[in-house]
C-alpha cells in the first residue's frame, strides 16, 4: 500500500511527540499492507470506522488522536486526509474531509 503524504505524519509528531512512534508503526505497517477491501483492513484494525467515500479512521494512542486515510484498494493507495486530536476531530466533518 502507497501512503500519500508520510510529511503531513512527521509534522504532526514534531508538535506531538508522545505519538511518534505510534504513528511510524502505523506507517510500517500498512506501507507492507495488501490490502483489497475494507474487510482485510478491519481484520488488521479491528478499532478502526469506516466512513463514507473510502475513508476510515484510527485510533492512535489510545485515542488521544485521530487519523482519516482515504483508500483506493484497487490502485493500493491511501491519502492521508487528517491527523488531529479527539477534540480537533470533533470540529470536522469527518466523512468530506
Amino acid at each position: 500500500m502507497r501512503i500519500i503524504a508520510k510529511r503531513t505524519l512527521r509534522e504532526f509528531w514534531a508538535k506531538h511527540a508522545d505519538c511518534e512512534q505510534q504513528l511510524k508503526a502505523w506507517f510500517r505497517e500498512t506501507e507492507q499492507a495488501d490490502w483489497r477491501n475494507v474487510h482485510d483492513l478491519k481484520s488488521d484494525h479491528p478499532s478502526a470506522s469506516i466512513l463514507q467515500g473510502s475513508r476510515i479512521v484510527f485510533n492512535i494512542k489510545g485515542n488521544k488522536y485521530r487519523l482519516i486515510v482515504r483508500f483506493n484498494f484497487d490502485y493500493q493507495v491511501g491519502w492521508i486526509r487528517f491527523i488531529g486530536t479527539h477534540a480537533a476531530y470533533d470540529k470536522i466533518d469527518a466523512n468530506t474531509i
